[in-house]
């Protein structure tokens, strides 16, 4: 600790960059090691007041209903 108090070596992560990372966990497909949960489960598990919040925040994270193809598509073409 420095003289203020304040540790000499700051963390890399700060606490609330993990709270990011579960929410992207929560979201991301299986097949992609998440664990695929609707949107009404991660605004519950993120303490969220509203589904509008946490689509706010993490809507772009959600898959829509046209990616599987899309994305088996393009691995397909990338991976032979």
């Amino acid at each position: 600790m420095d003289k203020r108090g304040q540790p000499l070596i700051k963390p890399k992560y700060a606490l609330h960059a993990f709270r990011h990372f579960f929410a992207s966990w929560c979201i991301n497909l299986k097949e992609r090691g998440g664990r695929e949960l609707p949107v009404k489960v991660v605004q519950q598990l993120l303490g969220h007041s509203s589904v509008v919040m946490t689509l706010d925040r993490y809507g772009h994270l959600f898959p829509r209903g046209d990616d599987r193809g899309e994305l088996a598509a393009a691995a397909k073409r990338l991976l032979g």
